[in-house]
């Protein structure tokens, strides 16, 4: 067999996965970056999952989406949102078919690994003021130390008034750390497991030193730094009980590498699925995507112009809480605030909700662990998934012996396969690392449970749940090609 013959034999029957730097035109990167301007204000703005709410309600407003109301019936070309307490949201684009076809879902979530504050955190001990944390999500607690670290969140006084908390991101605003041992005198934490080198307890973040001009009584740098408070929020430490403080990195959100080809950042997952999943719904009936940037920056962009009709199929966005400790609670999507969205709408359109489910196609918007050459050994390099070949479809997660996961069906993988292949997208498959290395969940399982069909797809993330994670602007572009060619199928 001829050379030329053997090669047109290889492009024929084997699967390739090509680098964007083969693949994409110059025009192409080119439009990655300007997409990935938005993307970058979105993360930077977007630290906490009540701040991603407010964040994506700016964008979607801003192209006409209105509170869901139950009981009325809409149209199509209708845009509507649910806020679920300010940390989940849903939005959804009315289609010309009936709803009994199902819908076009994408769903992300909008939390990540952080510092919690306990609800009596503030004390004294040396002369210095800190805090104590209960650590949220799966980390490596060593990261946390001995890095610049923001407070984020909301206090409810004991007047039922309610203090934003945003210290840190600005220039001149103090910032806060978690100390660590110096080498010198670290010996026996050295002999201390890696996942022990900081425990829990020790994630002590370090507020103040500064105590009153007095010899006279105790914890009189924790009294300033209540002082402090009182005279800015009106905060006194009683109100810490009912105040949901968070301590995140304080790292702005980079460009990385001499080609700026990559993100760097923290919370990318999954504030890096949701962009994409939420601003291709944007999308749909051609909308500018000019606010995503002029909410949060001055950056310019320019989108597709798209057509201005509405979409066959009904086309939603879950943005969900709590997935990196579960899913559960009322803002997780273990509760039942999606299954009421779908039921109030069915129902004023007058069809059944559990059909509606039933034929509901969805993309659950997760990462995935991108291939590291410096820890290859996690991987299995013929199922892993790498920065700069696109967005990953992942059949299924879970750990071992595929615990926790659904497992999407051939039917529905083909289907979403053919799809890409068709929209000319770069696109890759993968799995969270070695088959007994130990894996992960996302939100598909849940989605499952009610019925409809799913399967994961989302960005490859370096160093994943680090306080400072790493993405490719190329995956992120392609994300976002990608949700607006699901949304826009028959």
């Amino acid at each position: 067999m001829a050379d030329t013959e053997m090669q047109a034999l290889k492009d024929k029957l084997f699967a390739t996965r090509p680098n964007a730097g083969q693949a994409l035109t110059d025009a192409q990167w080119d439009e990655a970056t300007r997409y990935c301007h938005g993307y970058k204000a979105f993360l930077q703005a977007a630290k906490t999952e009540r701040e991603a709410v407010t964040a994506a309600l700016a964008l979607a407003t801003a192209q006409g989406y209105a509170e869901f109301v139950p009981g009325t019936v809409y149209k199509p070309g209708d845009k509507v949102y649910v806020n679920n307490r300010g940390k989940a949201l849903i939005f959804a684009v009315i289609g010309t078919g009936s709803l009994s076809a199902g819908l076009r879902l994408a769903a992300a979530h909008i939390d990540s690994p952080r510092l919690d504050l306990k609800q009596n955190p503030l004390y004294e001990d040396a002369d210095l003021a800190l805090f104590k944390t209960h650590y949220y999500g799966g980390i490596k607690k060593y990261q946390w130390a001995a890095i610049p670290l923001a407070l984020h969140g909301v206090v409810i006084r004991a007047d039922g008034t309610r203090v934003d908390v945003r210290i840190g991101e600005e220039p001149g605003d103090p910032q806060f750390c978690v100390t660590d041992l110096l080498p010198h005198l670290a010996d026996e934490q050295y002999k201390r497991p890696l996942a022990q080198a900081i425990k829990g307890e020790e994630l002590n973040v370090l507020v103040g030193a500064r105590a009153f001009r007095s010899d006279e009584g105790s914890d009189l740098v924790k009294l300033r730094i209540l002082q402090g408070l009182f005279e800015k929020y009106g905060i006194v430490e009683a109100d810490f009980l009912s105040a949901e403080l968070e301590l995140v990195p304080a790292f702005p959100v980079t460009d990385i590498g001499f080609d700026r080809a990559l993100i760097g950042g923290y919370g990318q997952d999954d504030r890096v699925c949701a962009y994409p999943a939420l601003t291709a719904l944007l999308d749909v009936k051609g909308a500018v995507l000019d606010n995503a940037v002029n909410v949060f920056s001055s950056s310019a962009y320019q989108s597709l112009e798209l057509p201005k009709t509405a979409p066959l199929h009904t086309c939603a966005v879950i943005l969900a809480d709590k997935e990196e400790i579960g899913s559960e609670g009322n803002t997780g999507l273990c509760a039942a605030y999606f299954s009421h969205f779908v039921q109030a709408l069915c129902g004023a359109a007058g069809v059944s909700a559990n059909e509606c489910i039933a034929h509901t196609r969805c993309l659950s918007a997760d990462v995935n662990a991108a291939f590291d050459p410096t820890w290859p050994s996690v991987m299995e390099k013929n199922n892993a998934s790498y920065l700069n070949r696109g967005v990953v479809v992942t059949k299924y997660t879970g750990s071992r012996g595929k615990a926790d996961t659904s497992d999407a069906s051939a039917e529905f993988t083909a289907w979403v396969l053919k799809l890409f292949r068709e929209a000319d997208l770069l696109w890759q498959t993968g799995e969270l690392g070695k088959v007994d290395e130990g894996g992960g969940g996302t939100v598909a399982k849940h989605l499952a449970n009610l019925g409809m069909d799913v399967i994961d797809v989302g960005v490859p993330v370096l160093s994943m749940h680090a306080p400072f994670e790493v993405t490719a602007k190329t995956d992120i572009w392609m994300a976002h090609r990608a949700f607006s060619a699901f949304y826009a199928t028959q």
